[in-house]
């Protein structure tokens, strides 16, 4: 089953929310945690990643705190969920050079190679904001039939970089 870790859930629920400060408020982990009853130690630990990860500025001092390193606009909710749980994978073969036994025979290995790339396609079309505000991207199409996703070789849905 395909699920985010709780750690992306609250890296998500951060980001927003400092999305919905403005990109020049900083926030400490407390003032965070405690607005959404996220246990503090690993809150900042999910900051300090993000923060590691170039998504998140962190300051020291009595007016220190996070922000978002970026506008809002220009940080996909892809790049915040591979920040904390790594790249988003559907197969055990997730790459072409895999030592995997089956790899020559597997008819189910591209196929969902495709369904991963359409997965990562939409996570990467979600801004931080168009969360933050519940706003559906542009760029997001209508579903489109398990078939066409699986035999098309056309991206679907366009990464912000690409807007």
């Amino acid at each position: 089953m395909l699920r985010l870790s709780k750690k992306a859930d609250y890296a998500l629920m951060a980001m927003t929310h400092l999305a919905l400060q403005g990109h020049a408020v900083a926030l400490s982990a407390r003032e965070i945690a405690e607005q959404y009853d996220i246990p503090i130690e690993l809150l900042a630990k999910v900051l300090q990643r993000l923060a590691r990860q170039g998504l998140l500025a962190s300051h020291q001092g009595t007016r220190g705190g996070y922000h978002l390193a970026r506008e809002a606009t220009t940080i996909s909710v892809a790049e915040v969920i591979q920040a904390i749980d790594g790249p988003v994978l559907v197969t055990a073969c997730s790459e072409e050079l895999d030592d995997c036994e089956q790899y020559s025979k597997c008819r189910v290995r591209d196929p969902l190679w495709r369904i991963k790339e359409r997965i990562l396609a939409a996570l990467e079309a979600y801004s931080v904001l168009d969360v933050a505000t519940d706003m559906k991207p542009e760029s997001v199409l209508p579903l489109t039939s398990a078939k066409t996703l699986l035999t098309s070789n056309k991206t679907v849905l366009r990464p912000l970089a690409e807007r």
